[in-house]
């Protein structure tokens, strides 16, 4: 029963690529059978970071804090140059005044996704690093959002902070809380004796967030149908460049002293957003769209 845990838990690290969209295409084609079922995903999630969090200890949260130059770096990347280059890219297809490059620049700005918790955990990344930089974007979120779209649309939107703070205690500080208590209760031992369980299920546990996120979005995506040929291409490239500005920028900005662990979690972190979040900003911004026009100075 071991090895068929840890065997399957390596199947879909080996195949994530694969189940990752096929779960979103579930989502989507079965989205009114899934939706009654989207409150579980914050306990489903708590569930998957809880595990991460079991390989952490207090030393490893001690050496992040120690290095605060990765953090605002990670943070400079996605939330200054990241922008920039979302608002150029949907300005040369769309025309600078369009609501689709204000949700470009939109997604670049909202706080990093949670889920990027689970993916560099999943590619051998700092799982400490990727914590504390989801808590402090989501804490610097009611100034980052609103300000920056302000500076370059000319009109402030407002997000709940208290119900993002809510959110982040639910799904990743709790259990992260929980799992490093347990960490340290077991001296490191805990996620290896139970990985043969905990493991597969934690996977299995975040492609189920996947699915249920997918059919929670489906409306809005069935309404953005008479444009896909044009948003689809854009949307890719501008999550891809994302990813690049982390990979890329990291590497290019630390030079020799950056050890392949953090680029991954900088890629990561630049290149992953908190959706959930963005989808209600957007609802906003579309129900006050003639506010909108460009005022970028570039």
């Amino acid at each position: 029963m071991r090895s068929f845990g840890i065997q399957f838990s390596q199947f879909v690290d080996k195949y994530m690529f694969l189940l990752t969209p096929g779960a979103l295409l579930l989502g989507f084609l079965f989205a009114p059978l899934l939706q009654p079922a989207i409150g579980a995903i914050p306990y489903l999630f708590g569930y998957s970071t809880f595990v991460m969090a079991m390989g952490c200890g207090v030393g490893h949260v001690r050496q992040v804090f120690r290095k605060p130059g990765i953090m605002l770096l990670t943070l400079g990347l996605a939330h200054l140059l990241s922008p920039v280059l979302a608002y150029l890219l949907g300005s040369a297809v769309f025309g600078a005044n369009s609501l689709y490059v204000v949700g470009m620049v939109l997604f670049t700005v909202i706080p990093l996704g949670v889920s990027s918790v689970i993916w560099v955990g999943l590619s051998q990344g700092s799982v400490p690093l990727i914590l504390a930089l989801v808590v402090l974007d989501a804490g610097l979120s009611p100034l980052v959002v609103p300000h920056s779209i302000e500076w370059m649309f000319g009109q402030m939107v407002m997000i709940d902070p208290v119900g993002v703070m809510l959110d982040l205690v639910w799904i990743v500080v709790l259990p992260t809380m929980i799992g490093v208590a347990v960490y340290e209760l077991s001296k490191g031992h805990a996620k290896t004796q139970t990985a043969p369980f905990m493991l597969p299920t934690s996977k299995l546990a975040f492609l189920a967030v996947i699915l249920l996120n997918a059919s929670a979005i489906a409306p809005y995506v069935k309404d953005l149908s008479q444009d896909m040929m044009k948003l689809v291409p854009m949307v890719i490239l501008l999550v891809a460049s994302c990813y690049g500005v982390g990979a890329v920028g990291s590497r290019w900005l630390m030079k020799e002293s950056l050890d392949p662990a953090l680029q991954v979690t900088v890629a990561y972190a630049t290149g992953m957003r908190n959706i959930s979040l963005g989808i209600v900003i957007a609802m906003g911004i579309l129900r006050h769209k003639h506010r909108f026009r460009s005022s970028c100075p570039f």
